[in-house]
């Protein structure tokens, strides 16, 4: 009983300190993403060497703006905020919310 105990807890603390880990991963994925398209966007294109890996070299390591809300979530704000103003519960707010972030 005290070994399966103890194999739960250690795979407990596993997954706690590895779950920032592959949501770091992920955020490098998407800016990986980001940046590739940007470059493309910019003529910056496969077999433009030199000037593309500088584009990229610039574009990865830029720090990104942490207080910047993004659209989805300053709607997500308003339409909480409605929902609470026409103090809307359950089923109601939900069918609200869901009409409001999908306009």
């Amino acid at each position: 009983m005290k070994i399966a105990s103890l194999v739960a807890l250690s795979l407990f603390w596993a997954a706690l300190v590895l779950t920032p880990i592959s949501s770091d991963a992920a955020g490098q994925q998407n800016k990986m993403t980001a940046c590739n398209k940007e470059a493309n966007e910019k003529g910056l294109g496969e077999g433009k060497g030199e000037e593309r890996k500088a584009f990229m070299k610039e574009c990865l390591s830029a720090k990104p703006v942490k207080n910047a809300k993004t659209a989805q979530q300053e709607k997500m704000k308003a339409c909480n905020k409605e929902a609470g103003e026409k103090t809307l519960k359950g089923d109601e707010r939900k069918k609200f919310m869901s009409t409001c972030l999908s306009n």
